[in-house]
């Protein structure tokens, strides 16, 4: 079950990552993590390949999750949101997708999800999320 809290995190992920695909930048792979006294802290990773940047958020998140790394003015985490471009297969041929994961601390699968995105500017335009799956927990 999404919690609240992650539902606010995730659409709003999204809504921010949906603004920079829809002024024709370049998105990278974004992380943003809350803890339980409402505190979000946001990392870009844009520095190496989408793959290499999204194993690197994978263990930002991780490493928050076990001590591993702090960041000033947050506490342990209580769900995250990852947001990254990406190509979804529709049965014609592939589309453009922000792709999105999240999940919280409760037990239990993390989740994906996908958009559907084409067009910049006053042309931008994007689906409803769609499910993309279970993930391993991050926290």
């Amino acid at each position: 079950m999404i919690s609240p809290e992650l539902d606010e995190l995730s659409c709003n992920l999204i809504g921010e990552a949906l603004d920079v695909l829809a002024a024709g930048d370049l998105l990278g792979v974004v992380a943003s993590v809350l803890d339980g006294q409402g505190n979000r802290v946001t990392c870009a990773f844009e520095d190496d390949g989408e793959d290499v940047c999204l194993e690197a958020a994978h263990k930002w998140v991780k490493d928050l999750a076990t001590g591993a790394r702090t960041e000033p003015q947050l506490g342990a985490p209580m769900c995250y949101a990852i947001c990254f471009s990406g190509a979804v297969d529709t049965g014609d041929g592939f589309a453009d997708a922000l792709m999105c994961e999240f999940g919280d601390k409760d037990p239990g699968p993390d989740y994906s999800a996908f958009l559907l995105v084409q067009g910049t500017g006053e042309s931008f335009s994007w689906s409803d999320p769609a499910p993309a799956g279970e993930l391993p927990s991050l926290l």
